[in-house]
């Protein structure tokens, strides 16, 4: 057995969790942490449920993600107990016994009915840390979500074990196999959805696998930062396509954007490989000990210098970033933590016993402030953006005289760019997953 395969990776996967469940139950002064995977949700007035969603309390432990009903109970100085929730149902697939590497490690215990659960869970609930959302309650198990508990686990969630890792390495090797099936599928005269159906195909996922609905622009579309509304014919002409979408694997995300020009000669394409080189110098400071506020800073002023050697705007980088004149071409942040969930939790956590680590002022939509160390997974994604609503703000705050308002036409039918990496902190140098999966894509 390899090394570096899920199998050999997980036991040492496990022992961390249980070292970190074994330090939050002291902090809390509990005696098991129970976790329950969630439960469906129904729409309101309608008998018809909403895409499940696991609980990624209960997914960090194991590649366990549909399974509703089902419980973990981590007990220190004992196996973990998965209580697996395998109805008798005809109505819906039923699923199947656990199975895989990570079964020996668990003792498990099948139940039929949500009720069943009380009778496998700890004898005293007020001893239980129970983390989960309010509808999964079952008797006197009611997930409270105690604050020492959960701020402990989420803090350190921000350390990723080398079997997750692994993980988002392969949910990057899905996501840029995808991506290279969009960029075709826009070559070849596909229209928005078009696009969206082809990279569903590639990467073998659709809607409810995903870790987020596919952002898939061309042209002035890709100023929309979160556009999902996805044309069913293409523009005419076809100018620009940008596409930011993700995969899962085993409860693992990645998050990859990319932006072309229809034409390889243009202006637009100079700017976007402009973009490309100075996000990769971006990637390149993932490193111990920096600070991810600067980081986002020092993007600021990377994309301003592009700007100014475009002709966009007609002040220096730092001028730019003082005055605000950045923020209108650059309104979010340079990116975010990444693992169990795309946007991942305590990202402005000052320790893992709370307290909140501020964003620089004037950046209200940076998600990640804190230092990074090993183990750390980010991304990467600085953009440049065509948005009316935020020129006009420009214009209104007499910032006008900063801007070169004819360049900025001869862009605004490309909506604009992002490009976006997932890049692992290490002891040495970053390792840029993205990269790493486009290569052997």
């Amino acid at each position: 057995m390899s090394p570096t395969t899920p199998a050999a990776l997980y036991p040492q996967h496990l022992a961390e969790l249980q070292a970190r469940a074994a330090e939050a139950l002291k902090r809390g002064d509990f005696d098991h942490l129970v976790v329950p995977s969630g439960s469906l949700h129904y729409q309101f007035f309608d008998d018809r449920d909403y895409p499940y969603a696991v609980n990624p309390q209960f997914k960090a432990w194991l590649p366990l993600t549909r399974a509703p009903g089902s419980w973990l109970v981590i007990t220190p100085g004992h196996r973990p107990k998965l209580l697996f929730m395998q109805p008798h149902d005809y109505w819906h697939v039923v699923p199947a016994a656990p199975s895989g590497y990570w079964v020996e490690h668990f003792d498990i215990v099948t139940i039929r009915t949500p009720e069943d659960a009380a009778r496998h869970l700890p004898k005293d609930a007020a001893r239980c840390a129970i983390l989960g959302e309010p509808q999964g309650a079952v008797g006197d198990y009611i997930p409270g979500n105690p604050v020492p508990v959960v701020d402990y686990l989420e803090y350190h969630r921000a350390f990723k074990t080398p079997y997750e890792i692994a993980m988002m390495r392969e949910a990057s090797r899905i996501g840029a196999r995808a991506h290279r099936a969009a960029e075709r599928a826009f070559r070849a005269g596909a229209s928005e959805f078009g696009i969206h159906l082809a990279y569903c195909q590639a990467a073998g996922q659709d809607a409810n696998d995903l870790p987020y609905g596919n952002i898939i622009c061309l042209n002035e579309h890709a100023a929309v930062l979160h556009y999902t509304d996805r044309d069913r014919l293409p523009p005419t002409p076809v100018r620009s396509f940008l596409i930011d979408a993700g995969a899962s694997f085993d409860g693992y995300a990645c998050d990859i954007t990319r932006t072309y020009s229809a034409d390889a000669g243009d202006d637009f394409q100079a700017m976007v490989d402009a973009v490309d080189a100075a996000q990769l110098k971006m990637c390149d400071a993932v490193r111990a000990g920096f600070d991810y506020k600067q980081l986002h800073l020092d993007a600021h002023l990377a994309l301003a210098g592009i700007l100014k050697d475009f002709g966009v705007i007609k002040v220096g980088a730092e001028d730019a970033l003082a005055s605000g004149v950045s923020s209108a071409f650059f309104p979010h942040g340079i990116g975010h933590g990444i693992g169990l969930q795309v946007h991942d939790v305590a990202g402005f956590a000052a320790s893992d016993s709370g307290g909140t680590i501020s964003k620089p002022e004037g950046h209200p939509y940076l998600r990640l402030t804190r230092v990074l160390e090993p183990g750390m997974v980010v991304t990467i994604e600085p953009g440049l953006y065509f948005i009316d609503m935020l020129l006009d703000e420009l214009k209104q705050k007499g910032l006008a005289d900063a801007v070169d308002w004819n360049r900025v036409d001869a862009f605004k039918p490309y909506g604009g760019i992002r490009i976006e990496d997932d890049v692992a902190c290490t002891e040495a140098a970053p390792i840029n997953l993205t990269r790493e999966a486009f290569a052997g894509a």
